[in-house]
């Protein structure tokens, strides 16, 4: 066994401790207090890294519109008979006006079933944009169209054209504080590590691995183990009495990282000796994180959690290469991984309230640069859930014409619907009052419609 030295054990045991504990949470309340929230309410963010080409997604299927659609994909466009058809209730009935890609078949089931939607053309906005507009410059736009990072920070935060060092959830943990202090884990939980979208002023989010809490290195719960008494070695450490208040509130941070990662360990060992999910996750990263946000849900109660926002997120969606080879593991990636989340939540009798929901960097130009697709502006997500208007398309779909109406340029779609819109729909159904949404939505009040309609309250 490798000899662990003092510096070592002390940068093990804090690097944990300084992701896990986080001052702005209420552990030092007691559990089970009362809340203003009479219910469980949660939302599931499914970020897209990369920029996912989600206008092979969602494709129209109609002849003349799709017809268009093959014309600016050329050798990337999926053949109109492979698509599986899904028949939005806003349109004629039988009509299939809408095709998704061949690999989402459980997407397409949620769909039928009236449990998923999508926003169509969405994308970061700071005021409505025609293509006159942008071309003459006479609108304010978001900075930084088309780079990664910064379009990424756009759907977190929704900054437009400013700079923002809080983003969207964590300014709804942030207003929703007081309502919830009896909650032994923080509003927001990352299992994809850190994020701009769920920073915030006064509030932390709690950041875990795909399966739960980061362990403490050089710690183990097994007597027998050499490591378990490194831990009551630690343990005496961190209980002793301390003059300088640094001492102590370095102690303090470590003791409440220690109980908080155990409790929520235990809490998801509990929910897995429950039985209550009898689904099968897929055993890919994006399935191992829903899973364990499932597990969570079903915990809800031993943690006393009235409201929560968790972060999710897998990679490989910057398809400048090989899309055509990579795109449908990519896609029915998404759409098994969301398909057992749903029916996970209904194992749990929580469907209804619990709403995911997918963002990503930005769309994908319509024209092929030979064996992909570049940065772009607008592009579609999904919203699934049972308090979702399912079975439906929101926002307006544009024509998929290189040089129409919303081409800026190489087949980048100016988006129809913004995603101050998005979320503030999202985050009126988590149960922010109408008058706060523009504190969690900056740019909402450039826009008619502040409520997409696709939530059901």
């Amino acid at each position: 066994m490798k000899k662990i030295n003092r510096r070592d054990f002390l940068i093990n045991t804090s690097a944990v401790a300084a992701i896990a504990s986080t001052p702005g949470m209420a552990y030092s309340q007691v559990f089970g207090s009362s809340a203003p929230f009479t219910d469980y309410r949660a939302l599931v963010c499914v970020f897209l890294h990369g920029g996912n080409d989600s206008f092979n997604m969602l494709v129209p299927n109609s002849t003349a519109e799709y017809n268009a659609y093959a014309a600016s994909r050329q050798n990337l466009a999926i053949p109109q008979g492979d698509l599986l058809p899904i028949n939005p209730v806003s349109l004629a009935p039988g009509s299939e006006p809408f095709g998704l890609h061949p690999s989402m078949a459980g997407m397409q089931t949620l769909f039928e079933l009236g449990n998923a939607a999508f926003v169509a053309n969405l994308g970061p906005l700071v005021e409505p944009t025609s293509k006159t507009q942008f071309q003459e410059q006479s609108v304010i736009l978001p900075s930084q169209l088309f780079s990664h990072n910064d379009q990424q920070s756009q759907w977190h935060s929704l900054k437009g054209a400013n700079t923002s060092k809080t983003g969207w959830a964590g300014r709804i943990a942030d207003l929703i504080e007081p309502d919830v202090t009896g909650q032994a884990m923080a509003t927001n939980a990352s299992l994809s590590g850190t994020n701009l979208f769920q920073s915030a002023d006064s509030t932390f989010a709690y950041v875990m691995g795909e399966a739960g809490p980061l362990q403490f290195a050089g710690f183990s719960d097994d007597p027998a183990n050499i490591l378990f008494d490194q831990r009551l070695a630690f343990q005496n450490i961190i209980e002793a009495q301390y003059d300088s208040i640094y001492e102590r509130g370095f102690a303090d941070t470590q003791r409440r990282a220690i109980d908080v990662a155990d409790r929520i360990f235990a809490a998801i060992r509990n929910a897995e000796d429950s039985g209550i999910i009898t689904t099968v996750f897929p055993t890919t990263p994006l399935g191992g994180q829903l899973s364990t946000v499932a597990k969570l849900i079903v915990s809800r109660d031993e943690l006393s959690m009235q409201r929560q926002i968790f972060f999710v997120g897998i990679g490989g969606f910057d398809s400048h290469d090989n899309q055509n080879r990579d795109q449908p593991g990519l896609l029915a990636g998404i759409s098994e991984a969301l398909a057992a989340f749903y029916a996970a939540t209904v194992d749990i009798g929580l469907a209804d309230s619990v709403t995911t929901f997918t963002q990503s960097d930005f769309g994908r130009t319509l024209t092929s640069n030979g064996d992909g697709s570049d940065h772009a502006w607008g592009g579609n997500q999904i919203v699934l859930g049972g308090a979702v208007r399912g079975r439906d398309i929101y926002g307006s779909f544009p024509v998929l014409e290189i040089g129409g109406a919303e081409d800026v340029g190489g087949g980048r779609m100016i988006p129809s619907t913004s995603a101050d819109q998005y979320a503030a729909t999202l985050a009126k159904w988590f149960g922010i009052r109408d008058a706060d949404l523009d504190a969690i939505a900056p740019n909402l009040s450039n826009f008619a419609q502040r409520d997409l309609g696709f939530m059901i309250p």
